[in-house]
């Protein structure tokens, strides 16, 4: 018994140093062929070659006993067969089982053929299997079947015959056990390649699919500025940056008539593609009614539609208006938004007055109240999403509305591109390579008149 575990032992690890190098091999670019069935001669003859080698490095690294070698030489010739078909499989046995051959011995003659034919019958599989990469089970039994025609071949051939019955008895179970192992673990090995690069793929096929989903998203809100440089009564910028591929944060202002510009802000709860598809019917919405009513009605009835059949529980807070052109007016309404700051031509900043209105898609039936503001030469009505108070840096700190009150008091006579870029300038500052963990948006609106 002790030494059918010893001879267990010493192919165990001859297993474990061939698993080694089968590893690497797997991370290969030849195993990009294997894995799409694309195996090119030269792909063939270099798996020849190496699953050959491991053949003569199962002989080298056996365990000799009885004038013979307990070994893992068919491990190769099989794996090769199973992963590149029947001339591998072919080749590879012919490898080990010439090498086995010249090493003479009274088993040489049967442990030869027996090389080969485990090359054979991985090929055979591989047929069998139209190519498809082999599983661990049947994989297993695979290999103890050409172990058990190894013992018969030995029986069947090797003189005397006495001296081969004793040996089978010594080295039969452990060379089924540690080869039965070998070829378990590679197949273990390419499954989770296999599934690894499944992955891989479902990975970068998200990826793709989301940065086409970003590139419709930024194409929905209004990216092309000056906006209408052909009216000079008024500047209006914005930016937005979501926190992940896609966000729920959104702006966007157009006229309603010739004089009445409709501009807002929202913030979708949540983030990611959900966010993303509740702010597109959002700003459907919005460009469908407020073109026909009043600006709190607008509301109303954007929150009804978004409310009914809201099964996600999703909402969206929001601030929009309408800037009269004329005459600096601007009525307004707010969602359950963040209040926007006016900052004054003096250079006086102030938060805008709201009302405390319901978050949009909650529930239905909600009244939102309208309210009025003058905007005068020089004053600047300035929007955001939380994403920008709420920027954290690396300690955790927020960015806050105080700080970003002060900064916007710097802005003074600035153009509204200018005093957007330089808010959202001083909140990367602030953060300081921190990552950005919510959207952030930002619109200036500026009457000049």
């Amino acid at each position: 018994m002790q030494s059918a575990v010893s001879i267990l032992v010493s192919l165990v690890n001859s297993v474990a140093v061939m698993m080694v190098i089968g590893y690497v091999v797997t991370r290969s670019r030849l195993y990009t062929n294997i894995l799409s069935r694309k195996i090119t001669n030269r792909d063939r003859a270099l798996l020849i070659l190496i699953f050959g080698a491991f053949s003569i490095y199962g002989t080298l690294s056996g365990f000799k006993i009885m004038g013979a070698v307990a070994n893992i030489r068919d491990l190769g010739p099989a794996i090769g067969g199973l992963m590149g078909g029947p001339l591998v499989g072919l080749g590879a046995g012919f490898i080990g089982g010439l090498h086995r051959y010249l090493q003479g011995g009274f088993t040489c003659e049967a442990c030869s053929i027996s090389t080969v034919a485990a090359g054979v019958a991985g090929g055979a599989f591989y047929l069998f299997r139209k190519g498809r990469l082999p599983t661990v089970v049947p994989s297993i039994l695979l290999m103890v079947a050409i172990e058990l025609f190894h013992m018969t071949m030995n029986l069947a051939i090797s003189r005397p015959f006495a001296q081969a019955v004793a040996l089978i008895k010594a080295i039969m179970v452990p060379m089924i056990l540690a080869n039965g192992l070998g070829m378990g673990l590679y197949a273990f090995i390419v499954k989770n390649l296999v599934r690894e690069r499944s992955v891989e793929a479902a990975k970068q096929m998200i990826e793709g699919e989301l940065k086409v989903a970003r590139q419709i998203q930024m194409g929905i809100v209004p990216m092309i500025f000056p906006a209408f440089p052909e009216r000079p009564e008024f500047e209006v910028y914005a930016v937005l940056e979501p926190a992940k591929e896609v966000g729920g944060d959104f702006y966007d202002f157009f006229f309603i008539d010739e004089d009445h510009l409709f501009f807002a802000v929202g913030d979708v709860s949540g983030k990611g593609v959900p966010a993303s598809l509740f702010m597109a019917v959002t700003i459907t919405l919005l460009r469908t009614k407020a073109l026909r009513i009043d600006l709190n009605r607008v509301l109303a009835s954007v929150n009804d539609d978004l409310s009914r059949e809201n099964k996600t529980g999703m909402f969206v807070t929001l601030f929009c208006g309408i800037l009269d052109t004329k005459t600096g007016d601007v009525e307004y309404c707010n969602g359950g938004h963040n209040p926007p700051y006016m900052c004054r031509a003096d250079g006086s900043v102030e938060i805008l007055d709201v009302p405390g209105d319901l978050v949009l898609g909650a529930l239905d039936g909600v009244y939102y109240t309208k309210r009025n503001i003058s905007l005068g030469r020089g004053d600047t009505l300035f929007l955001y999403t939380d994403g920008v108070t709420e920027a954290m840096d690396e300690h955790g700190g927020f960015y806050t509305d105080q700080r970003l009150a002060e900064a916007l008091k710097e802005t003074k006579a600035l153009p509204a591109n200018e005093t957007v870029e330089r808010i959202l300038s001083g909140v990367h500052s602030f953060a300081s390579g921190a990552d950005q963990w919510d959207d952030i948006t930002i619109l200036a609106l500026k009457y000049c008149r």
